[in-house]
């Protein structure tokens, strides 16, 4: 039972490109465009929001576009004819490689998001525990009640993937005295210790307080916490996810939460937003955000340390970070120069 994304797609056997050629890069804000200019000499950086014309090129000039974080941006790929590598500013990448075609490559945003959506991670488990909605609807009803709750203290928590945003929420974790059990496509140890494989999961989920979900959506990973994977949690267990809604069966989940059996953090959902009159808006033991993980502060300076970077690393010849798909690019094997 895999569940992690797959392997970049090689390039396709066409004529490859060099890194060396990509020198004309797109930006969909005036202030990204600054602020790279400024600080990445050899590229030739040019407003384009993939909504209108560039300004500043013409967009068949264009050798990397990075794309908007929302909005139809791929109705515009056609006018660039000679892109390259489309840079995402999200995490998730799913949908984006069929919607493109395999002669583009495509590079995620990785790291930009894994610290907010970690906090987010964090944040939930801790309202859910200690039941701040409670508090919170108290404090509406100008109510001063004390009440006993959970604590996320000396609780068993199994995070579900252990890339970029995973490894965060594990950072975050530890200080809280618990105790963290990894879960990956397959077994392995890493610098922190043994990582557990999927078919593991059978036998670890009923040793399990706080299930946490940090899996990007593929085909591997659709409906993977089905019926089935939430029996096996003990009662009273809490299911947190931030990784992608397809995940998760919700009809199977708002059955156990509804029950009151199992308890339920999400800031992501399938389908997305939920309807209004959906049983887990009014679910005791449901705490709901509204896909906020990556919407903070940190995630401006940090795009904008990632764009540098990248550039930097086209202009040294180097792979570009959090590679999805190669396209036609000339570009060196993992690890590799």
């Amino acid at each position: 039972m895999a569940v992690m994304a797959s392997a970049p797609t090689s390039a396709p056997s066409t004529p490859s490109v060099p890194l060396s050629a990509l020198r004309v890069v797109s930006l969909p804000e005036q202030e990204l465009v600054d602020h790279l200019s400024a600080r990445v000499p050899g590229f030739r950086c040019v407003l384009w929001d993939m909504a209108g014309d560039p300004v500043g090129a013409r967009a068949d000039e264009i050798d990397v576009a990075v794309a908007p974080v929302a909005g139809p941006w791929i109705e515009a790929l056609p006018a660039a004819t000679r892109l390259r590598l489309v840079q995402l500013q999200t995490t998730g990448f799913d949908g984006v490689p069929e919607a493109v075609g395999p002669g583009l490559a495509i590079s995620s945003a990785g790291w930009v998001h894994a610290a907010g959506t970690a906090e987010l991670a964090l944040g939930l488990i801790l309202a859910a525990q200690r039941e701040l909605d409670r508090a919170v609807l108290q404090q509406h009803d100008g109510v001063w009640r004390r009440f006993a709750t959970r604590s996320l203290a000396d609780s068993r928590v199994l995070v579900l993937g252990v890339g970029e945003i995973g490894s965060a929420v594990v950072d975050r974790l530890l200080p809280f005295e618990v105790e963290v059990t990894r879960v990956a496509s397959r077994a392995r140890t890493d610098e922190r210790g043994p990582v557990h494989g999927a078919d593991e999961l059978p036998g670890l989920l009923p040793d399990t307080d706080v299930l946490v979900l940090a899996l990007p959506a593929s085909p591997a990973t659709d409906g993977l916490v089905d019926a089935r994977v939430l029996s096996l949690l003990p009662d009273d267990a809490l299911v947190v996810n931030v990784g992608r809604g397809r995940v998760v069966d919700t009809p199977a989940l708002t059955e156990e939460v509804v029950s009151g059996r199992l308890r339920c953090a999400l800031d992501v959902v399938e389908p997305e937003p939920l309807p209004g009159d959906h049983p887990l808006f009014r679910a005791p033991g449901a705490v709901l955000t509204p896909h906020t993980g990556g919407s903070c502060t940190s995630y401006r300076p940090r795009v904008r340390r990632l764009l540098r970077t990248q550039l930097e690393r086209i202009a040294a010849g180097e792979r570009p970070l959090f590679l999805q798909q190669e396209g036609r690019l000339d570009v060196p094997a993992p690890g590799n120069r």
